[in-house]
């Protein structure tokens, strides 16, 4: 009777990994074929999501990188994107995601982007304090790095916020992808009818701003149409976000890392992987208690699950 279920503590341990891993038809699939085991879609939802509950205050709570010797640095990112629930409306629920991870973990390979080693995940369906309040208790439990911290985001408010308000010493980071991205929009619309020139003029200011010339790129912009809706659009978001666009210095720190491309690819493996299936939507709860699960294996704490089937304390009362 662990966890209430008549079922062996070994099987609900493979019922849960088959569950958090793909759709429930395919886990189905899966256990019958490779523990010649037959369970029920709905067998399989209730024992995925009680031990995923059950994850709910422990899922975050311990560090799994190693600390950050002197010379290293500690970069974090987070971001959110949306999850298809069948609760409310709208149904579609914001998730945050975070990610940790140490600059002497990235590889660099023939000029390939980086490769991660190892990596820390947050995640949180829900308000942006209570994710905060999660990813706290991490980045503070590294000590004080001050600038060696580095935060790398867009240009999201309650981010920017987060940071000035708990890492004021850290570095903060505007990603240079959504820094690009608004030189783009901006010069298809003074040159709509001319590719080439719109593409041209926005490499050229990409370039000045990978010199941190930001005044520059400005004043160029200034010069093409301020006073239209979008001159006054990027001037506006590089006027709010430019302490974090010293790129030249950035591209000297740690492991020269200036794009978010580590929280997208995160998105796709802990969320989007399991979560945005064609046609699947589940409760804000269920949701919820997925995520702690894909975010225990991610961080190599599936320990805690076989912990949990196989402790006293999952039995039902």
């Amino acid at each position: 009777m662990c966890g209430g279920f008549k079922i062996s503590p070994l099987l609900q341990e493979k019922m849960v990994y088959a569950g958090h891993l793909a759709s429930y038809e395919k886990g189905v699939e899966a256990l019958e074929r490779m523990c010649h085991v037959k369970v029920s879609r709905a067998q399989l939802n209730r024992v995925t999501d009680y031990y995923g509950k059950q994850l709910a205050s422990t899922a975050n709570e311990e560090r799994n990188l190693k600390p950050v010797l002197e010379k290293e640095y500690l970069y974090v990112e987070a971001d959110a994107s949306m999850v298809l629930t069948r609760d409310g409306d709208p149904r579609w629920k914001e998730v945050k995601l975070g990610r940790l991870f140490n600059s002497s973990d990235c590889l660099r390979i023939d000029g390939k982007p980086s490769i991660i080693k190892h990596s820390q995940y947050v995640a949180h369906m829900g308000d942006h304090a209570s994710f905060i309040k999660k990813m706290d208790p991490l980045i503070e439990s590294f000590g004080s790095l001050k600038e060696r911290l580095v935060f790398i985001s867009d240009g999201a408010t309650w981010i920017r916020n987060w940071i000035e308000d708990s890492f004021s010493d850290a570095t903060s980071i505007l990603d240079f992808y959504h820094a690009g991205q608004y030189l783009y929009e901006y010069a298809h619309s003074v040159y709509p009818q001319d590719e080439k020139e719109a593409k041209q003029w926005a490499e050229e200011q990409k370039k000045l701003l990978l010199e941190s010339k930001l005044p520059a790129v400005m004043e160029n912009i200034r010069k093409l149409s301020p006073r239209s809706k979008a001159g006054k659009k990027i001037l506006t978001y590089y006027a709010e976000n430019r302490r974090r666009m010293d790129y030249k210095k950035y591209l000297s720190m740690g492991a020269r890392i200036i794009g978010s491309g580590a929280i997208e690819s995160a998105h796709r493996t802990v969320i989007q992987a399991r979560m945005k299936l064609s046609g699947q939507r589940g409760s804000k709860r269920g949701a919820q208690n997925m995520l702690n699960l894909r975010v225990a294996a991610m961080n190599h704490r599936w320990d805690k699950v076989i912990q949990m089937v196989g402790s006293p304390k999952s039995i039902a009362a």
